[in-house]
């Protein structure tokens, strides 16, 4: 059995990857993108995080947090918000023998990734995956495109011009 350590930085920076557990053909986080919002918002104010960038695709997120000062407790915050969005949402996902003998739901896959962001690079580089995933994964044209994330954020912060990465409809210049 895998023996998963993660390593807790007091006011440190991670970038987390959170999947469902039924991954094809499922957009329930984008349908239920106000009530993944809403128990976000409760869980900050329960135990407070700054937000540095997220992006909501249909079958998993990605995202920066940066913890206050004294506080290290990511795991506890993961576990409020993946246990208040499936508390909200009615019993109708298909689930294991396993996960009905334990009283699990069937919604999140129980683990996720996470990355402590070393210095200001990766910082950049975890911050830019995050707001071009939605490209990467082929759902728009243009990273502006896609509503379900601080992208747009970002730009109004000057972090960003609204072009950026370009558009993937465009060819570049020579091709062909």
């Amino acid at each position: 059995m895998p023996n998963h350590r993660r390593a807790y930085v007091p006011g440190g920076m991670w970038f987390f990857t959170v999947n469902l557990l039924q991954r094809h053909g499922n957009d329930l986080l984008i349908r239920e993108v106000d009530l993944l919002r809403s128990v976000t918002g409760r869980v900050r104010r329960l135990r407070p995080f700054k937000i540095d960038a997220w992006v909501v695709l249909p079958d998993h997120l990605h995202c920066v947090w940066t913890l206050p000062a004294d506080d290290a407790d990511f795991s506890t915050r993961w576990r409020l918000i993946k246990t208040l969005f499936s508390r909200a949402l009615p019993k109708t996902e298909r689930r294991s023998a396993v996960r009905v003998a334990v009283g699990e739901r069937g919604i999140w896959q129980r683990h996720y990734w996470e990355h402590c962001i070393r210095d200001e690079d990766d910082y950049r580089r975890h911050v830019d995956y995050v707001h071009v995933n939605p490209l990467k994964h082929g759902l728009v044209g243009r990273v502006a495109d896609w509503p379900y994330s601080t992208f747009h954020r970002a730009v109004q912060a000057g972090l960003y011009a609204i072009d950026w990465c370009g558009d993937a409809s465009a060819s570049v210049a020579g091709d062909g």
